[in-house]
């Protein structure tokens, strides 16, 4: 697993589709930068530093610098590729990728804080030939290459396209890897995919069941319980601790009052927001800003 700091941009050395109609091999090749491919069909039979790989349809490959890498076998294949130097860049161990998964997706870490808000964790090598997003990393892959063939300054907008790319793949890999343990359909997973987003975007307003059935054209009961499977929370809970989890920025990082950040969460009333706030933090909001001074 790759961590990258997500508040420095990379720099883009070269973004390109190639297309092998007769079966080509990889050249031989160690260089100073990173590469990803994200493979559109075909087969890549590539080694990196002794350890092979078999390449096929909706494959996201990161070959690291410094480290000899070739192919091992003539295959045809369709693939984009973007060459990228980065300072920052670091190979991580993650010996529980469940609890990674929670911590990013549902914010979940010590007093329910995000953890490293900055760090996007990306794969080193995944799957998402079945994925509903594989036409949609497709088509930001092919802005990409457009974009990196324009004019010189789009070289900062291909580096930040560059970004969200690699947060849209880490996202849906540790999606799939918070579902993993829970049988549902895939349309289901798809709207609590959709909902944690929507969730995220609404949370300062009175969410309710009837907003979320008319949203996701669902059932709420069913929508809670499937949430809850896979989550561990209710949708309420999760509400609030999002919505906690922003209380405690504003708390930190302004002089509003305490009145004043609770209608920002979306929790008007100012009795009932301390009264969730203490359930979350296990203080008062005054007591908390009191820590602050």
């Amino acid at each position: 697993m790759l961590a990258i700091p997500m508040d420095t941009l990379s720099t883009i050395k070269l973004v390109g589709y190639v297309s092998y109609k007769t079966p080509w091999r990889h050249f031989r090749r160690n260089v100073n930068e990173y590469i990803l491919y994200f493979m559109k069909s075909g087969e890549m039979h590539i080694q990196e530093n002794g350890v092979q790989y078999i390449l096929k349809k909706g494959d996201s490959f990161m070959l690291e610098p410094n480290l000899e890498h070739e192919g091992t076998a003539k295959h045809a294949c369709d693939y984009y590729y973007i060459h990228f130097t980065h300072p920052e860049i670091q190979s991580v161990e993650v010996e529980d990728l469940h609890t990674l998964a929670r911590r990013i997706l549902l914010e979940e870490g010590g007093g329910g804080t995000p953890i490293e808000p900055s760090i996007c964790y990306l794969p080193k090598y995944v799957r998402f030939a079945t994925s509903s997003r594989l036409q949609h990393f497709y088509h930001v892959l092919s802005e990409m290459v457009q974009l990196y063939h324009g004019r010189s300054y789009n070289r900062t907008l291909t580096a930040m396209r560059l970004s969200e790319l690699c947060i849209e793949i880490s996202r849906e890999y540790l999606m799939t890897e918070l579902q993993s343990n829970h049988q549902k359909n895939t349309k289901s997973l798809i709207k609590l995919n959709a909902l944690l987003d929507f969730i995220h975007l609404n949370y300062a307003r009175k969410i309710t069941g009837a907003d979320i059935e008319q949203e996701f054209a669902c059932n709420f009961d069913y929508m809670n319980r499937v949430f809850s499977q896979v989550t561990g929370h209710t949708i309420t809970k999760y509400i609030n601790q999002i919505r906690i989890n922003h209380a405690k920025e504003l708390l930190d990082a302004t002089h509003l009052s305490i009145g004043e950040v609770g209608y920002l969460v979306g929790l008007e009333d100012p009795y009932y927001f301390s009264k969730v706030f203490k359930k979350y933090v296990g203080m008062s909001p005054s007591e908390y800003k009191g820590e602050l001074c």
